[in-house]
């Protein structure tokens, strides 16, 4: 059985700017096929924009207050709010709240560096 806790687990930025700290996924357990990370975004800040040519994600927001843009769309999330994010589509996210925005993001197949096409 693989378990890991958050506390023991090295964060890392990811290619968009935000911290993440990856779970689980190929990398350290017997997951192949997806993903899971907790992500932290500072007050005031946002992802930088991007799509990912081959996975589809879900964010899933455990504290604090964003924006979340995917494609033209944007709404306010926040705790409880679960995120659709297909593959190809144009996502960012924004914390608008006076605390650290944490969410966890679940991407299928694993988060990889060179699947995340950035927009300038």
């Amino acid at each position: 059985m693989d378990v890991q806790n958050l506390a023991h687990v090295p964060a890392f930025i990811t290619k968009d700017g935000s911290e993440i700290r990856e779970l689980l996924s190929y990398r350290n357990s017997c997951i192949r096929n997806q993903s899971l990370a907790e992500a932290r975004l500072p007050p005031g800040r946002s992802t930088q924009g991007h799509h990912h040519v081959r996975s589809e994600e879900i964010y899933y927001i455990l504290e604090g207050e964003a924006i979340m843009q995917v494609g033209e769309e944007k709404r306010q999330v926040g705790p409880g709010d679960a995120i659709a994010i297909p593959p190809g589509a144009y996502h960012q996210i924004t914390n608008t709240g006076s605390t650290v925005l944490r969410f966890l993001c679940c991407c299928a197949p694993c988060y990889e560096h060179d699947d995340t096409v950035l927009r300038d």
